[in-house]
């Protein structure tokens, strides 16, 4: 979230330090984290409340955010290239080198794999 590294932080400790001064600053530390608490809190029923007053229902709302993750190109990228078990009515069942059909009617053939392809 920030890009803050240990140099810029120990630069901001002694900044306190010589501001607040030793015996201040963890009273002024405790102050900032509860103001910070209360932002967050407040912030939290702000959105509650907006979300109350035009009547969204939130479950719906992370339903249908989570739903969008069927849509990221890796998944849809696996599901395209995956092999599906149910082939197109228009297809049809290849021999097997043994000279019989492999697969029956419900399951088409699975294609053999091919190491050198890969």
């Amino acid at each position: 979230m920030f890009d803050i590294g240990i140099g810029e932080i120990m630069i901001l400790a002694v900044l306190g330090l010589l501001v607040f001064g030793p015996e201040r600053l963890p009273k002024a530390a405790a102050d900032a984290v509860r103001m910070l608490k209360q932002v967050r809190g407040m912030a939290a029923n702000a959105r509650q409340d907006l979300a109350d007053s035009a009547g969204l229902d939130m479950g719906d709302a992370v339903e249908a955010v989570r739903s969008l993750g069927d849509l990221h190109p890796r998944k849809l990228a696996a599901g395209l290239l995956s092999d599906d078990t149910d082939a197109p009515a228009g297809r049809s069942a290849k021999a097997s080198p043994g000279g019989a059909a492999s697969g029956t009617a419900s399951q088409p053939p699975r294609p053999a794999f091919d190491p050198d392809a890969t």
